[in-house]
């Protein structure tokens, strides 16, 4: 089984937690707990990749890293 990078912030109108793994159609999710989006998050990957074309899953993202970028506003 793959191994993906999820990106992960919280929505300051609502205080959920969002999760979007890049690459991944429908790779995305919401919850109130972190436990619980991962729960959830491990839940819509496994839907995703089980819908994916076979032949597509050699083309998965793999985790670069992140960078901060401070821009002048």
């Amino acid at each position: 089984m793959p191994t993906l990078t999820a990106y992960i912030e919280k929505d300051p109108e609502t205080g959920l937690y969002v999760a979007i793994v890049p690459g991944i159609p429908g790779g995305h999710t919401q919850a109130e707990t972190l436990d619980e989006l991962q729960e959830n998050l491990k839940e819509v990957l496994e839907l995703c990749l089980e819908e994916m074309d076979p032949e597509n899953k050699q083309y998965l993202p793999q985790f670069v890293g992140i960078q901060q970028i401070e821009v002048g506003v």
